[in-house]
């Protein structure tokens, strides 16, 4: 199993955010966590990149514990997250972007993700904060992949997007998993999400309610009703 988790716990203050759950990734998988806002999806995948802190029974990468790692040593360890709301850097260009990706491994050509993302490759003298959201996401992502990831934790890619640009994202996503890299995607898209994921958990009031094959929670009536906006009758 690429990542193993038990227990985990995570505590805002005296609000308990994420009330020791379980989850796993196997090596290959893209696995999706669907939930409503402030189910503790986001706070999930912070803890696993120590982030914030947390406390677990086991949290396990590429068969070793993490839960005292220091965060810059994991994408050493090839354990990268695209943050929710993209994080790039405004000030630099696309170029010098890509360039802060590749420090974990001390450098690497930007051309594959070129090929990858060849809007980024027409912007890349560009600053970043003028790209428009998606490109800005498509930069975000090819940022994370300079470094090579083992398994890469994505927050809700499609926040913000147009509806065509989510479609273009979502392939993306479907694309980079289709190349060996697992996933652990969180997104709110419930549908495109089980969709394009191969396995799925299901999170309310921090809690692991439901969890499955993609097409198991996608004819699930509790998901059915809930998430895909489809009625109960």
């Amino acid at each position: 199993m690429l990542l193993e988790v038990r227990g985990l716990e995570v505590h805002y203050g005296g609000i308990r955010a994420v009330k020791g759950i379980d989850l796993e990734v196997a090596e290959g998988e893209l696995v999706c966590l669907i939930g409503a806002n402030g189910a503790g999806k986001s706070s999930t995948l912070k803890a696993i990149c120590r982030l914030i802190a947390s406390d677990s029974s086991t949290m396990n990468y590429s068969g070793n514990s993490i839960k005292k790692s220091p965060i810059h040593e994991l994408p050493r360890q090839g354990l990268v997250m695209v943050p929710e709301g993209r994080g790039v850097f405004p000030t630099l260009t696309v170029e010098e972007n890509l360039a802060m990706g590749a420090y974990a491994r001390g450098g690497a050509d930007p051309a594959r993700q070129y090929e990858r993302f060849p809007r980024l490759k027409e912007r890349r003298g560009q600053m970043a904060g003028t790209l428009s959201g998606g490109e800005q996401q498509m930069l975000a992502i090819a940022r994370a992949l300079m470094s090579e990831p083992k398994l890469l934790l994505l927050d809700e890619p499609s926040m913000g997007l147009a509806p065509l640009m989510v479609a273009r994202i979502f392939d993306i996503v479907a694309d980079i998993a289709r190349g060996g890299v697992t996933i652990l995607l969180v997104e709110q898209n419930a549908r495109l999400a089980l969709e394009t994921a191969s396995r799925g958990y299901v999170m309310e009031s921090g809690e692991i309610l439901l969890s499955g094959t993609s097409k198991e929670l996608l004819f699930n009536p509790r998901v059915r009703e809930a998430y895909l906006g489809e009625g109960a009758g």
